[in-house]
């Protein structure tokens, strides 16, 4: 039997990041501006020391419209 890789799978080790960033309260909330649409975005970062200088590591964003609207859930 194979094993099918999901997105969900994917993004595993990025959400297992952004839980220990939360745990250990480096995290924030930024807005940025989307490049193709200029649309102004929520995006979850990690907070990332490198070489003394603080670095934001985008992890996820917000939906700005309804999330119920723009989605199909998986079966």
């Amino acid at each position: 039997m194979s094993t099918k890789k999901t997105i969900v799978t994917g993004h595993k080790n990025n959400f297992e990041t952004l839980q220990r960033a939360i745990k250990s309260g480096q995290v924030c909330l930024m807005d940025c501006v989307e490049k193709a649409t200029s649309e102004h975005v929520a995006v979850i970062c990690a907070i990332n020391m490198v070489n003394g200088e603080y670095q934001m590591v985008p992890m996820a964003r917000f939906f700005n419209g309804n999330p119920y609207k723009e989605l199909i859930p998986p079966n």
